[in-house]
C-alpha cells in the first residue's frame, strides 16, 4: 500500500523547457561552455547555486566574469528563469487533492532565483503563499544544501518524516532521480515525456491501481 508521496517539481508539477534558459543565454552572447544547463548535466556553477553553496549575486557577479560580458543582473535572471514556463490549474488540484488521502512532500532540485519566480506566480495565480500549503513539507535543494540525486537528500526526507519506504512512492521524470530513489528502497514512478503527472490519479487524487502495480 502507498500512503506516502514525494512529488518532483519541475517537469512533474511545473512545466519547464532547459532549453530555453541554454537559448536565452546563447542569445546574450554568452560561450556554449558557461552556460550548458540540462536536465541530465550542468556545469559546476549551477550546481552550486542549486546547492545553495552560492548566493544569486555570486551567481550573476560569476555570469559576468566568466563571459566577460557587461549584463545587467536582470538579464542574467530572465535569461535563468525563461526555462520556467506554467503551472497548470489541474497539478494544483491534484496536489489539493492527493493531500487528503496520502502525506505527501515535494523534493525539488531548485535555486533562490527560480523559487522566488514561481512562488511569486503561485501566490499571483492561486492564492498559496507556499507549496508547503499544499502538502505536508517540502525539500528545495538551494534551502536544505544537498541535491538529488546524492543519497543524503533522500535519507533526510525519509528520516526527518519517519516514512517507510515500501509505502512510499517517488514520482521523477528524471532517471538519474529515479534511479537514487530506487537505491534507497523507495517505490517510484519514472514521469516519461508522454506523461502527465494527472495521468497516474483518478479524478479524487487517489493512484490508478495500475500505477501501484507498476511502481518499483
Amino acid at each position: 500500500m502507498i500512503r506516502n508521496i514525494i512529488f518532483d517539481f519541475g517537469g512533474v508539477i511545473l512545466n519547464i523547457n532547459y532549453d530555453l534558459a541554454m537559448q536565452s543565454f546563447f542569445s546574450l552572447g554568452v560561450e556554449s561552455d558557461l552556460s550548458f544547463y540540462s536536465q541530465s548535466n550542468q556545469v559546476s556553477l549551477f550546481d552550486e547555486l542549486e546547492k545553495g553553496l552560492i548566493t544569486p549575486s555570486e551567481f550573476r557577479e560569476r555570469i559576468k566574469h566568466l563571459s566577460s560580458l557587461d549584463l545587467t543582473d536582470d538579464q542574467i535572471d530572465t535569461a535563468w528563469n525563461s526555462m520556467i514556463l506554467d503551472l497548470p490549474p489541474e497539478r494544483i488540484i491534484l496536489l489539493e487533492k492527493t493531500k487528503k488521502n496520502y502525506r505527501t512532500f515535494m523534493l525539488s532540485n531548485s535555486n533562490s532565483i527560480h523559487y522566488n519566480f514561481y512562488i511569486k506566480a503561485l501566490e499571483e495565480k492561486y492564492g498559496y503563499q507556499s507549496f508547503s500549503e499544499l502538502m505536508e513539507k517540502v525539500y528545495f535543494s538551494h534551502q536544505v544544501k544537498m541535491k538529488k540525486p546524492d543519497r543524503e537528500i533522500f535519507e533526510l526526507v525519509m528520516k526527518e518524516n519517519k516514512l517507510n519506504s515500501e509505502e512510499t512512492l517517488f514520482i521523477d521524470d528524471t532517471i538519474q532521480h529515479i534511479e537514487a530513489a530506487k537505491r534507497y528502497g523507495l517505490r517510484t514512478h519514472f514521469l516519461t515525456n508522454k506523461e502527465i503527472v494527472t495521468d497516474l490519479f483518478d479524478q479524487n487524487g487517489i493512484l490508478k491501481t495500475c500505477i501501484i502495480k507498476n511502481a518499483v
